[in-house]
């Protein structure tokens, strides 16, 4: 019976062809006819007998054999596919020797079920083994993953960082995209990005998680903006993946001064000026306190009209009118405004060091 079982799987499960045929063929016959005789074994024992169970080799064996499915990255489809074809042929050829040997109906109806209940634990058995085995392999492979985000973010030599890629068997992008995305909705955006996208532990300001997106750089970053629509996201530069900590970086300082809003992306590339700008804050106060020294003589409000006056007339090359566009006022009170300037700053406003200054200083 054991014989004719392998021989039906085998024409039956085509994924099992190879290695029932090959070398494996008289160990997995072997295997067969245990279970077999575990199954015969146990709907043989006199009613009441101890609580030692012959069931129980056959449900490790079947666990065992889920997760070495689960180990050769196959699915249990081929596994419960031949669980099934082997009760049939078995219960086919019992069957026949219990018609033969003289038992009634109900006799044989109660057999075949505890045929296919015994197929059913097995079954249970497998499917569990491959869980479990999923499980542990995925929980060892976050670990590696996690690991791996990390050296990058500290900045770790290039061959512990490409040890950690090698044991978390991850291949290298070109670039890496530094994400501080919220953290309730970091599972939604990661289902949303390229599988190899890693998550770094503890790495971002509070309540918010960051994320490594692969080759995100080009026209694939335009992509990416879209897929964040309303996350409230902040998106760093793309970086030779190696580098991605300067990506982080950028995308930690943006959010100090321009933290996302009602969901909004914000993309640190279109704040670029406000970045250098920024980047000192104590120079940038000093270089301020300089360029507007002409004005200190002057009210609070008067000072503070006249400052933004020039930062117009600076950002339009003195174009009266779109200064006064810009600011809602009259052309006339940009020039009455303007001559006032003059009359503080003088020569200044023809150097172009100083324009540099005050451009920045404005900014």
């Amino acid at each position: 019976m054991a014989a004719q079982t392998v021989e039906a799987i085998t024409d039956g499960v085509p994924a099992y062809a190879k290695a029932f045929s090959g070398p494996l063929g008289p160990q997995i016959e072997k295997a067969v006819r245990a279970a077999l005789g575990t199954f015969l074994n146990l709907v043989s024992r006199p009613a009441g007998r101890g609580q030692g169970s012959p069931l129980a080799p056959a449900l490790e064996a079947a666990y065992a054999l889920g997760r070495g499915e689960a180990r050769n990255g196959r699915s249990l489809d081929a596994l419960l596919a031949a669980y099934r074809l082997g009760a049939r042929v078995a219960w086919r050829e019992l069957a026949a020797i219990s018609v033969r040997g003289g038992q009634d109906s109900g006799t044989i109806a109660h057999f075949a079920e505890q045929v296919f209940a015994y197929i059913d634990e097995l079954s249970a058995a497998s499917v569990a083994g491959h869980a479990d085995e999923l499980a542990t392999s995925n929980r060892a492979r976050r670990r590696h993953l996690e690991h791996l985000a990390q050296v990058l973010l500290a900045g770790e030599p290039e061959h512990v960082v490409l040890a950690a890629a090698e044991r978390a068997e991850w291949a290298s992008p070109q670039t890496l995209t530094a994400l501080l995305v919220p953290e309730p909705a970091t599972r939604a955006v990661l289902e949303l990005l390229d599988a190899r996208t890693l998550q770094a532990a503890e790495a971002g300001p509070d309540e918010t998680s960051v994320l490594l997106v692969p080759d995100a750089q080009g026209v694939s970053r335009a992509h990416l903006m879209r897929l964040l629509a309303g996350r409230g996201a902040i998106v760093g530069p793309s970086r030779p993946w190696l580098q991605v900590r300067e990506s982080l970086a950028r995308a930690v300082r943006t959010a100090r001064f321009a933290p996302s809003a009602g969901g909004a992306v914000v993309d640190t590339e279109e704040h670029l000026v406000s970045l250098v700008v920024n980047a000192d804050p104590q120079a940038l106060a000093d270089l301020r306190e300089k360029a507007l020294a002409p004005l200190a003589g002057e009210r609070s409000a008067t000072a503070e009209k006249l400052a933004e006056t020039l930062r117009g007339w600076l950002l339009h090359h003195g174009r009266r009118d779109e200064v006064a566009a810009a600011l809602f006022v009259h052309p006339q009170t940009v020039r009455y405004r303007m001559t006032r300037v003059r009359e503080l700053y003088g020569d200044r406003l023809r150097d172009p060091q100083w324009l540099l200054l005050l451009t920045v200083a404005l900014a």
